[in-house]
């Protein structure tokens, strides 16, 4: 096992974590995007009840019409605000899954920069431990050849 497995082994699952959230938030952003498209439906559904229907109470009519006409625009009123409610709700979630899922992938980039320092730092100890063992067979060869030498210039 490497030095660097567990830091690879964490970085797998902060990446799983990473990707559970982006599923998160996307599935969240269709879920906003839906309702607050339906909220728009709704508010130009009752816009344009109130333009075809609203003109004809003007003149004298049924107070029988007039009273479900009002009815039915304050049950659509209530519709809209409600559905504005569940829009913005949803938009709340999509926000906290948003940053949720920002975090993850500071998370995944905090521990990849380590990593990517660590194996740096592995590869430099490295250079400096085979530069310290050709320095010392350097050594060891010149003190060898002035020991050859003294030996036999000694004869």
């Amino acid at each position: 096992m490497t030095a660097l497995q567990p830091l690879h082994t964490l970085l797998e699952q902060i990446g799983i974590e990473r990707d559970a959230a982006l599923a998160t938030h996307q599935r969240l952003l269709l879920a906003q995007r839906g309702a607050q498209q339906q909220a728009e439906q709704l508010t130009a559904y009752r816009r344009e009840y109130a333009q075809r229907f609203g003109g004809q109470f003007q003149r004298a009519g049924a107070v029988e019409l007039m009273q479900c006409y009002q009815g039915f625009m304050a049950r659509l009123d209530e519709a809209v605000v409600q559905q504005q409610h569940i829009a913005t709700q949803a938009e709340s979630r999509t926000d906290a899954a948003r940053a949720e899922l920002v975090q993850a992938e500071q998370r995944v980039a905090a521990v990849t920069k380590l990593i990517e320092r660590r194996s740096a730092e592995a590869v430099q100890m490295q250079s400096r431990r085979e530069q310290k063992e050709t320095d010392e067979l350097a050594a060891r060869g010149a003190w060898l050849r002035n020991a050859t030498t003294a030996a036999f210039g000694a004869c």
